[in-house]
């Protein structure tokens, strides 16, 4: 899960120009979903697929040709790109794909970087997206995927082995370091648009 360049449905970005004008409302009504928690994750989801292609290049640009073996992280992209598209079908089932391909994308990334790169850190986002994404009806959906979670951080990554790519020590804590402000900025995105959702449910009714 790579560092996190925002797109905000609400925003004027969406007007967009003549030239964008379509595809940029294409892209509204892909995300567009009856369900606001739904059509939050859908937003998640797109924005950590559109920032996952430069997520090797950055690695790149740190370890050069040793963060060859990154570019495997892309084939979780369809998974979040499919968020959308499942959410509307089934709401819960969509909602809940986000943080399980959050955990898959994370364990692929402490694979090939091992646990001087501190890719474990984005299963904290993965965790909040269990926690937050579901309604207290739906508590059961959410303590499954936390226990995805912990069971990725307590079982299956000490497990990985040795990784596939080999850093030097200043390469991997530049990387950890790459990782955890990609972790920040993804909790920070996340919390907005949960604000945003959480406005709009106490915003009183017209006329009250």
């Amino acid at each position: 899960m790579p560092r996190v360049i925002a797109l905000d449905p609400g925003s004027g970005v969406w007007k967009g120009s003549r030239m964008f004008g379509p595809s940029l409302n294409r892209l509204k009504t892909y995300l567009a979903n009856p369900d606001p928690l739904a059509e939050v994750a859908g937003v998640i989801a797109l924005v950590v697929a559109a920032n996952q292609p430069f997520y090797p290049l950055y690695l790149h640009a740190i370890a050069g040709t040793a963060a060859a073996p990154a570019w495997l992280t892309l084939l979780v992209t369809p998974a979040f790109a499919a968020v959308p598209w499942l959410a509307r079908k089934r709401s819960l089932a969509g909602r809940a794909l986000l943080p399980v391909a959050g955990v898959v994308s994370t364990m692929v990334g402490a694979k090939l970087m091992g646990p001087g790169a501190a890719a474990e850190t984005f299963l904290l986002p993965c965790a909040l997206l269990a926690a937050a994404l579901f309604r207290p009806s739906e508590r059961w959906a959410a303590l499954a995927l936390l226990a995805v979670v912990a069971l990725a951080y307590f079982a299956f990554d000490p497990a990985l082995g040795a990784p596939i790519c080999v850093f030097t020590p200043e390469q991997a804590t530049s990387i950890a370091r790459l990782n955890g402000v990609s972790v920040a900025g993804l909790l920070a995105f996340i919390g907005f648009q949960l604000s945003g959702v959480f406005a709009r449910a106490e915003a009183p009714a017209p006329g009250a």
